[in-house]
């Protein structure tokens, strides 16, 4: 279906290009000579030592405009491209390089036949070293052509066009202010495309180096020459950045149409993607803080702090550092971006800097490990201004109701079904929401700036998870933003300036919540629940474990104004997210999945015989056993910090020796609490209520290495549902004994130390494309 699709796609663009040429051209044309004898006249001139160059260009023009006019035949004229493509007289060249344009429009055979011809593509892409533009001009139009189709795409890349398109594009391009945006009709974000003024061979270069690399692969973006990647990279990233200055949303597209408008078809998400993807490799984008800066700035001065936060504090209890007159380097890792934000011309300029430049942060799969599919997800979306509920929301809550409200209120209908994006003028209807006590929360800061990227690395290298989110609230006086709610993650609370008083109630129970799961935050009575108060100034942290209800407001108070800290607070949030491969029950079922693949590979690589089957069924029922356990023993939610090989050595010496612990026990419980006919009814009810009894742990197959991607879990996956009950009827014993003995393997065999080493390789593939990602979105952004 995918190849059909594509073939179906690359139809309809030749036959839209070769559609809008034919309308240049009278109808009326005289009749031209058959291709065969236009052949055989080329060729006899050819041949000759002083051939008849008027003559040749003649029959040129008459195959061009042969193929423009009807499907003719052109099988004769390809073999002679190679020669005419070589040609030093530039108007032979130029008329080649049209044909080449014109013939891959008229069918897909026709199209691949000049693509898998390596000397043809070889001649012209050498036409791009001609001086003169016209011929560079033409090569460009036929690649654009040719480009129709994937294979020739593909072709082209093999033989370094797009080095070369990148290398004489760097080289002519100087006008950075002619680039502008155009739009036929509909002037949403969707319809606007590149233009350039006065400048075709600009627009054409430019229309051809995009379709390339948003052609690539991850090997051949890798294969790019660095300084021809880095240097295109920021050439795309000006001329974006000055054709964004054109971009209204909601009303007319405002550009200057002095001159002539040079158009392309190449849309302003195409431009994005291309530079989302010159930037994934990048190492110059993000980097970590040193581990010091963050500790000091999150537990304070103290050698032992950290230590003693993960100790007593860490999932189990919320934790303020005060800063004292003594801490003046405590807020040290924020400096950067503060700076970036200007405080000059009050909250109005504070607003303009922080919105200014935002783009859209379409979420990525957690369980994501090929950046590529993001993109192919995201297509025509790439780059498109911030959406509310998504990037942005401007919200309150009303002292009496306690509940949220939205000062966007279409933008929060739940009946609501497309994205909608906040233009220009809604961005500066934040100013008037400000006034009227409405908070605003931006998400996603570590795709946004350099300077929080980098923190946030740390920290997740502090804590051994994938990644670390990060949020900012800006509350003017006598507010409270967002009603009480507990998170599914752990915060910590940064209170850049400004200040705001906070209150943390009891957890309402034991068992943590997990990431995803659905979070009635609204509905939180807290009312008989104890609870702490915190006043943070401006440096001070507070840590709020997840599942803990809170709710925060700014005021007068009498502490503000002996403070001297004005009444609207700014602070960001650092959320440590723990995915479900990286709390302890995903440890548990990875392994389980490592441990029964090394298990069964020996013996067997089908389902043949009935032990098997018993086997195979036996170890999906303990994931259901491990599921079923979870629920009840806290310690399975818990983060798992085996991957914290950032911390000191005595640190990590410490936590380590517990995380053994941790892990010896839940492989306790999974040996003594596993029961046959517990797992067994679970599953009876789950496949009576038409649910998938396996869905809970089916991720943990996507994480895995491409090995498992044939594993017998996926092929047999019906076998488990379906059969089930016809294994039971007819070997229950034996289904129950190759159960217990599963379990008991498992429990005796597992290693502590290689389930560490395979869940630090786990962690490595998830930090890598969320690296490529953050890279991506850090350079769509202009303030770095």
């Amino acid at each position: 279906m995918k190849q059909h699709a594509v073939v179906s796609s690359s139809v309809k663009k030749m036959k839209k290009k070769k559609k809008k040429r034919k309308r240049s051209y009278s109808s009326n044309s005289q009749q031209v000579s058959d291709l065969n004898t236009l052949f055989a006249l080329l060729l006899a001139s050819l041949s000759n030592q002083t051939p008849l160059l008027s003559f040749i260009n003649n029959c040129l023009f008459k195959i061009h405009h042969s193929l423009l006019l009807s499907n003719s035949s052109v099988t004769p004229i390809l073999a002679l491209l190679p020669s005419l493509l070589s040609s030093t007289h530039s108007q032979i060249a130029r008329r080649a390089a049209d044909i080449i344009g014109s013939a891959s429009l008229v069918s897909l055979e026709i199209n691949q036949e000049i693509a898998t011809d390596s000397e043809t593509v070889k001649g012209l892409i050498s036409l791009l070293n001609n001086p003169n533009r016209k011929v560079q001009f033409s090569a460009c139009n036929a690649f654009l052509d040719l480009s129709t189709t994937a294979v020739a795409q593909q072709q082209l890349l093999k033989f370094s066009a797009l080095h070369k398109l990148m290398f004489v594009f760097l080289q002519i391009f100087k006008r950075v202010e002619s680039v502008c945006l155009w739009s036929e009709g509909n002037e949403n974000f969707h319809s606007l495309k590149i233009g350039i003024r006065e400048d075709e061979l600009s627009v054409a270069l430019l229309s051809a180096i995009i379709v390339l690399i948003n052609a690539c692969d991850l090997e051949q973006l890798h294969d790019i020459p660095t300084s021809l990647s880095e240097a295109s990279l920021n050439l795309l990233k000006v001329i974006r950045a000055n054709a964004s200055h054109h971009l209204v949303i909601r009303g007319a597209v405002k550009s200057n149409e002095e001159g002539r408008l040079c158009k392309s078809n190449i849309g302003v998400s195409d431009l994005a993607e291309s530079i989302f993807r010159l930037s994934i490799n990048s190492s110059q984008l993000t980097n970590s803080l040193p581990l010091e800066v963050v500790q000091r700035g999150l537990f304070g001065t103290s050698d032992t702090s950290f230590e003693d936060f993960m100790s007593n504090y860490w999932e189990v209890s919320p934790f303020l550092l005060t800063r004292t007159t003594e801490d003046h380097n405590l807020n040290d890792m924020f400096s950067p971006f503060i700076q970036s934000l200007n405080w000059n011309g009050g909250v109005p300029s504070l607003l303009h800097s922080i919105l200014q430049g935002l783009v859209s942060c379409f979420p990525i799969a957690s369980e994501e490990q090929n950046i590529l599919n993001f993109l192919i997800e995201v297509k025509d979306r790439l780059g498109c201004p911030i959406i509310y509920q998504q990037d942005i929301r401007v919200v309150k809550t009303e002292s009496q109701s306690r509940k949220e409200i939205h000062y966007f209120r279409d933008f929060h209908s739940d009946c609501l079904k497309e994205p909608l994006y906040l233009t220009t003028e809604d961005v500066l209807k934040c100013e008037q929401a400000y006034k009227e006590g409405y908070t605003l929360a931006l998400r996603g800061l570590e795709f946004r700036y350099q300077s929080i990227t980098a923190i946030a690395d740390t920290l997740a290298l502090m804590f051994g998870q994938p990644s670390v989110g990060a949020n900012l609230y800006l509350t003017p006086p006598n507010s409270q933003g967002l009603a009480c709610h507990f998170d599914d993650h752990c915060v910590f609370v940064c209170q850049i300036f400004g200040s705001k008083k906070w209150t943390v109630f009891s957890r309402p129970g034991q068992m943590l919540p997990r990431l995803y799961d659905s979070l009635c935050g609204a509905g939180v009575d807290c009312s008989k629940a104890g609870k702490r108060e915190f006043f943070l100034k401006e440096g001070d942290v507070l840590y709020i474990p997840r599942g803990f209800p809170h709710e925060a407001y700014t005021n007068y108070g009498v502490e503000s104004v002996d403070d001297g800290s004005p009444g609207f607070s700014l602070h960001l949030t650092l959320s440590i997210e723990v995915e479900p491969l990286f709390e302890w029950e995903g440890v548990a079922h990875f392994a389980l999945h490592c441990w029964s693949e090394n298990w069964k590979r020996p013996c067997y690589d089908s389902m043949n015989s009935l032990s098997q089957k018993l086997d195979f069924v036996s170890v999906n029922l303990l994931h259901v056993a491990i599921g079923m356990i979870s629920t009840c023993d806290p310690s399975f939610r818990k983060a798992c910090l085996t991957a914290a090989v950032s911390l000191p050595p005595d640190v990590y010496d410490k936590l380590i020796q517990n995380q053994r612990k941790t892990f010896l026990h839940l492989i306790d419980k999974i040996c003594n609490e596993s029961s046959f006919s517990e797992v067994l009814s679970n599953v009876e009810v789950a496949i009576q209520k038409n649910k998938d009894p396996f869905e809970q742990f089916q991720w943990i197959w996507v994480h895995h290495m491409e090995k498992e991607a044939k594993s017998s879990f996926n092929t047999e996956k019906s076998f488990n549902i379906e059969d089930l009950h016809t294994l039971c009827g007819k070997h229950k014993d034996k289904l129950e004994a190759a159960f217990l003995n599963v379990k008991s393997r498992f429990c005796s065999e597992v290693v502590f130390e290689d389930v560490v080493t395979s869940h630090r390789m786990l962690l490595q593939k998830y930090k890598k494309t969320r690296r490529q990602y953050i890279n991506g979105m850090i350079s769509l952004h202009n303030k770095l």
